[in-house]
């Protein structure tokens, strides 16, 4: 199995991350080129349900979208879930992500560490790892800081 990580910092508690990340309805309006939909198909978001991620016309030429299967969650911390359908899915099998929000140490009501990592296996051996995955994710919840301010 195969690994790749990144983190950004934002200007928000993690607890308030935490909650933009699991509410569908906020969550699709955050960077609606980036992502244009999220809902859970089967489940409240809890371990066994499904969520459908539609992505956005900045992300679309490399993932339309993206079924998902919540595996573990760590309330007010992280989320991990594997990739059950749409493009990634094509690409890699396994691919599980997880994405934690942390406290940043002295400043837990500010800030917080947005991590990705992601767990992969190349369906074929020309397949290039997830870079792009990475990017937009990271990119995406860049866009945590600039929602907020905002509402």
């Amino acid at each position: 199995m195969r690994s790749m990580k990144g983190e950004v910092e934002l200007n928000i508690p993690a607890q308030k991350a935490w909650e933009m990340y699991r509410d569908n309805q906020i969550i699709s309006k955050i960077n609606p080129e980036m992502l244009a939909l999220a809902e859970y198909i089967e489940g409240d978001g809890s371990p066994g349900s499904l969520r459908l991620f539609r992505l956005g016309p900045e992300v679309s030429s490399y993932v339309k979208e993206s079924m998902q299967k919540i595996e573990k969650v760590e309330i007010g911390r992280s989320v991990t879930y594997r990739v059950v359908g749409g493009d990634l899915r094509d690409m890699y099998d396994p691919y599980r992500v997880t994405f934690s929000f942390v406290p940043v140490q002295g400043k837990e009501e500010e800030k917080c560490i947005a991590e990705w990592n992601a767990d992969y296996e190349p369906l074929t051996s020309s397949m290039p790892p997830p870079d792009k995955a990475r990017d937009a994710a990271l990119g995406f919840l860049k866009s945590f800081d600039k929602f907020e301010l905002s509402h």
